[in-house]
């Protein structure tokens, strides 16, 4: 495929003409699920010089994509369980979108390991830093750095004097991952994958004993298509199974769902100047300094109940709140958390219920002639899953498959972003916007920057600041209907800005503006607006009511009868169809 300038640009009109395409050409790959690793999958495929087509059942990273602890981490973790191998693949990932693929939406972050025994923790910590550092953790970030009790206080000056003996500090990065993920898609886009989200997959089309593509459904009108492919990728995360089922094909692995909550909490309530990591009995506990904000997760506990929508329980926060409370000088309470969210991860599950090896690798299976699987793994390799799944549907494509390049293809808005970093207050006097404004920006867009101005060309008000959450501009909501996919309030809220977890009223206060920001671009009526309004309220109320429930299955039936954005989602798929 070649490189399709214009075509990343996802918006109304592109989203038509995907829908043509898709009905009408024969493709080399369908990738199904919108997801990092689906993204991914599409991205590797299109820059191979592959005709790809990436489809997805409701928005961009909707899943556990954009649900993450929000770290492009290495797996220092994993060190205690020997994944060497493991660790090392996710730190050379780690490294190539620090400064490469991704810069401007990777970034390094110092990290401070508190110490809580004398003696035998230092050189144990220590020597696993070290092995870290040498596998490629020290490549582009300072190497990690001890630190007595005094001067892991000083920072991180909220922690309690006798939560520590000392400290290690080191660094990983920070990422808002559904950014990535969408950002990952619109490369695809650019080098000529058709991409559309809203887009259900409900059934698969055979010739003989092969899978020849898939049939779809339009989650906003109920349309119908035939797409028709050599291969078909199956890369929706938990979902998996459920894809699986409606191939009919028996599946070479399962995959559970284990669900995992976060909180959100103003800057001000920690005080510290790196994130901190904190070991429990039973996994670890990361604060992640996220703008204005603290991120602090996560949980682990498996889910069986409704996989679009997990809900995060009282249980889930107080857990969170009784183990860093434990560690601050000034408690966090219930009335300090601005939002809260809950994801599902993908973990494999093998014929035994001992998965904990299975589920921190990744696994590629040739289902059926025609039908690929791909699940497990992490965020962070999501470039080598996607290489990996490649390369197995290559058995299904009959030309030649070249080699996989995307180490090599920095994605959308990573070219010149280090030069305009160096251009803030130029670019600030040029646009009358603020140098913090434009770092913000630059963030968030990279060299992609121009397009979102151009956006305000004629309309210089656009460059006023939401006004009831004033970290974005209203040009970034119309960017995000225009350019980036987002379809309803919900995309724009919780995935294109983080308003819906950033700001106490989760979005609600400036639902109504979003709304009437975006309407001219994807031909909203008052009617429109209205039915937006109150899906995205009482998505909102539903969530805010689970998070007081006590255990899973009450916090799931709230959640649950929340209305669908999309409402020709079909869920269930019937099997039948």
């Amino acid at each position: 495929m070649t490189k399709q300038p214009g075509a990343q640009f996802l918006g109304p009109q592109q989203r038509d003409l995907a829908w043509e395409q898709l009905k009408k050409e024969q493709f080399d790959i369908v990738v199904i699920g919108g997801g990092v690793v689906g993204a991914g999958t599409a991205l590797d495929a299109a820059t191979r010089g592959l005709k790809v087509a990436l489809v997805e059942a409701r928005d961009f990273a909707s899943g556990t994509s954009s649900r993450s602890s929000k770290m492009f981490h290495g797996g220092l973790r994993y060190l205690e369980q020997l994944e060497f191998g493991l660790v090392r693949e996710a730190l050379r990932e780690r490294e190539l979108s620090l400064t490469t693929l991704a810069p401007h939406l990777v970034k390094p972050l110092p990290f401070l390991f508190p110490l809580t025994h004398r003696g035998w923790e230092r050189p144990y910590v220590a020597a696993g830093m070290l092995l870290y550092d040498q596998l490629g953790g020290a490549k582009s970030v300072p190497a990690q750095k001890h630190l007595t009790r005094s001067g892991a206080l000083r920072l991180a000056p909220g922690l309690k004097r006798n939560s520590l003996v000392g400290g290690i500090r080191f660094y990983d990065t920070v990422v808002d991952d559904a950014r990535h993920t969408m950002t990952v898609a619109r490369t695809a886009a650019y080098y000529g994958a058709v991409v559309r989200t809203s887009t259900q997959v409900v059934g698969f089309l055979r010739e003989a004993d092969r899978v020849s593509g898939v049939r779809v459904h339009d989650s906003e009108d109920g349309r119908s298509a035939e797409i028709r492919a050599h291969v078909v990728v199956n890369a929706t995360g938990v979902w998996t199974d459920e894809i699986q089922a409606l191939s009919r094909q028996k599946g070479r692995f399962r995959v559970r769902a284990s669900k995992g909550v976060h909180i959100v909490v103003p800057r001000d309530r920690i005080v510290s100047e790196a994130a901190i990591i904190l070991r429990t009995p039973t996994s670890v506990l990361f604060l992640i300094p996220w703008g204005t904000h603290w991120i602090i997760g996560t949980t682990d506990t498996d889910w069986n109940l409704d996989l679009a929508h997990p809900a995060a329980t009282k249980a889930d926060i107080d857990y969170i709140l009784t183990r860093v409370n434990q560690v601050l000088v000034t408690p966090l309470t219930h009335a300090d958390i601005d939002g809260v969210y809950a994801g599902l991860r993908p973990l494999l599950a093998g014929e035994s219920d001992e998965t904990s090896k299975l589920s921190r690798e990744h696994a590629v299976a040739r289902v059926a002639p025609g039908l690929i699987a791909i699940a497990g793994g992490k965020y962070t390799t999501y470039r080598v899953m996607a290489e990996d799944a490649v390369e197995a549907a290559a058995e299904d494509i009959p030309a030649r498959v070249s080699p996989s390049i995307t180490q090599k293809v920095p994605l959308m808005g990573a070219d010149g972003y280090f030069a305009l970093v160096n251009q803030t207050l130029h670019l600030g006097e040029i646009y009358g916007l603020h140098p913090y404004r434009i770092k913000h920006l630059l963030d968030r867009y990279g060299s992609l920057l121009d397009e979102v101005m151009e956006l305000a060309k004629e309309q210089p008000e656009l460059l006023a600041p939401l006004t009831d959450a004033p970290s974005y501009l209203q040009v970034e909501i119309v960017y995000a209907a225009a350019a980036e996919g987002a379809l309803h309030l919900e995309d724009i809220l919780a995935r294109r800005t983080r308003i819906a977890i950033e700001y106490p009223h989760r979005g609600k206060n400036c639902a109504e503006q979003v709304a009437r920001l975006v309407a001219p671009v994807l031909g909203w009526d008052a009617t429109d607006i209205d039915r937006e309004l109150e899906t995205y309220l009482a998505r909102v109320d539903a969530e805010v009511r689970s998070q007081a429930q006590p255990d899973d299955e009450s916090a799931d039936a709230l959640r649950a009868a929340a209305p669908e954005a999309r409402g020709q989602l079909l869920e269930p798929v019937p099997i039948g169809r």
